[in-house]
């Protein structure tokens, strides 16, 4: 026998033998058809403020390399504010966060006009307070103008907060736009962040960036991002100017609001959370939020508040003049997950804040 030939046949009895006990430890291990019975919530997974507190302590590598980075977009500043000046918006993507990078360039080189920050990886924002804001500043640059002093007096006889997002929006489109000089910039944190991503609100964004005297400087971060916009949001509205710009800086601030994947639900995380979302409310929907919080503490065993119970109470607390005064306030909670649903055993809808009674008492100390 050839001694090649021998060694081929142990060679294939080994791979065989290989497959053979492969598929014995399938079957001995219930692999064909039988389900683990293993399940995510056993394992033992970190507190959230531990997690956080070791992943701070982990020292960031290549910072040399970043910094160098972040130096070389420098050159690109001049070309930028060219480009705004001429009408066009910025949209920055890449990996890591842009966030020193957009604030860097406007500390450096948007001095001479007015720049508002919109951070949109924040849980909730009121985007008319924003809208508010720029007329205001634009007001601010009009009255050093001989031409525009005489225009701000004819569009502030109503204050702007008492306007509607259409009316503000008017105000802005009213502007001269043969004056490339003035304008206002709005630098939004991650345009695609959770609360910026309805189409309601690109809609209003997308309204604002096309406004003369406004222009919009962008990150994003989703892959999905561009499917946000239709062609004329993009080529006609917001005019954006694409620039690929990797920073690989960690997402610090942006991470903030999102729960780490290695880390367990905690009643301080869903506190902290809840707290967040409710001190970007109205005083009078936390006063809301605190008539059904109150009401489940003193009834734990309930299953919930009526609606016509919860109405009553802020009737007589002079916080809410109808009905559908409270109704607002209560999408404006299930949106945000605050308050949820739940039949009653006599058929009606009931109310419940989805916290635990250590969370929901932690809540109403720390909400002031």
């Amino acid at each position: 026998m050839d001694p090649k030939d021998g060694g081929g046949d142990e060679e294939e009895e080994e791979e065989f033998g290989f497959s053979r006990n492969y598929f014995l430890a399938r079957e001995i291990g219930g692999g064909s058809g039988k389900k683990s019975g293993r399940k995510l919530s056993d394992i033992d997974l970190a507190d959230e403020q531990v997690l956080r507190a070791e992943t701070s302590r982990i020292k960031e590598k290549h910072e040399k390399e970043i910094a160098l980075l972040l130096k070389s977009y420098k050159d690109l500043y001049p070309k930028w504010l060219f480009e705004l000046r001429c009408g066009f918006g910025l949209l920055m993507y890449g990996f890591g966060s842009k966030k020193v990078l957009l604030e860097d360039f406007a500390s450096t080189s948007l001095t001479d006009y007015g720049a508002l920050v919109l951070n949109g990886y924040l849980p909730s924002i009121n985007l008319k307070q924003v809208i508010i804001a720029i007329c205001e500043m634009l007001q601010d640059q009009l009255k050093t103008s001989r031409k525009g002093s005489v225009r701000k007096k004819a569009k502030t006889q109503q204050p702007l907060s008492f306007q509607s997002m259409e009316d503000l929006l008017m105000f802005l489109n009213e502007q001269p736009s043969d004056d490339n000089e003035s304008f206002v910039c709005l630098i939004i944190h991650n345009i695609d962040g959770p609360a910026l991503r309805d189409f309601e609100t690109q809609q209003y964004l997308a309204r604002l960036a096309s406004c003369s005297p406004v222009r919009v400087i962008a990150s994003t971060d989703h892959v999905n991002a561009p499917l946000l916009w239709d062609k004329k949001m993009v080529h006609t509205q917001f005019n954006w100017c694409w620039y690929h710009v990797p920073t690989f800086a960690p997402y610090k601030a942006e991470g903030v609001f999102f729960p780490l994947i290695l880390a367990g639900s905690s009643a301080a995380q869903s506190t902290k959370t809840a707290l967040v979302v409710l001190q970007s409310l109205t005083p009078n929907a936390q006063s809301v939020f605190k008539v059904l919080a109150e009401h489940q503490l003193a009834n734990v065993k309930e299953e919930g508040m009526p609606v016509n119970t919860l109405y009553t109470k802020c009737r007589e607390k002079f916080l809410v003049s109808s009905q559908v005064t409270l109704n607002s306030h209560l999408t404006e909670f299930k949106d945000h997950e605050l308050v949820k649903v739940r039949k009653h055993s006599d058929g009606q809808d009931c109310l419940y804040i989805p916290l635990t009674t250590e969370s929901l008492e932690r809540l109403l100390q720390e909400l002031v």
